[in-house]
């Protein structure tokens, strides 16, 4: 026959019925672990997909809508409850392919919010979006917060881009 190990029998002692129901920090313990576990063995998967706010614009070579613009409207404004959907947020959507859409786009379409429209090709100054984006809206005659609603604002370089776009005839390319 076995002889327990001191640290046993003295925990068989204490609880009275031989086994011990794990207290509150054991339980924390073994869910951080079991966390930490579950994290280092994500970090194996090369493939897996990482959300980050899109990269600054290159403004060496002409901007693009696709590639400079859109992934900006489509990460920060063209989200469900916002300006995308069947019902957008002011009746503005900025989902891709819809920009130049009549009534619901933004290019050449006049704005509910203020006397200009919300991007005006070959005027950033007049455009509503830019003064939207930039928190100006009021000296324009516009209503209502900065946007994004509730998020960061969008870099100074995507500014920079977008009136670049927009003063060079907001092309769709």
């Amino acid at each position: 026959m076995t002889t327990p190990c001191p640290g046993h029998a003295r925990r068989r002692q204490r609880s009275g019925s031989g086994r011990k129901r794990p207290g509150p920090g054991r339980l924390l313990r073994v869910a951080v672990a079991g966390a930490l576990a579950l994290a280092c063995a994500g970090c194996e998967n090369d493939d897996a997909v990482v959300l980050r706010p899109p990269a600054a614009p290159d403004l060496t070579d002409p901007v693009s809508l696709a590639l400079d613009i859109q992934p900006t409207f489509t990460a920060s404004c063209a989200l469900s409850g916002c300006h995308a959907g069947a019902f957008p947020v002011a009746g503005l959507t900025l989902e891709e392919g819809r920009l130049y859409e009549p009534g619901l786009g933004a290019v050449g379409v006049a704005s509910a919010q203020a006397p200009l429209l919300r991007i005006e090709p070959g005027a950033s100054d007049r455009s509503y979006l830019v003064h939207k984006l930039e928190g100006t809206q009021g000296q324009v005659g516009g209503v209502g917060a900065r946007m994004p609603l509730g998020g960061p604002p969008v870099s100074a370089e995507f500014l920079e881009a977008l009136r670049t776009w927009i003063d060079d005839g907001a092309p769709d390319n």
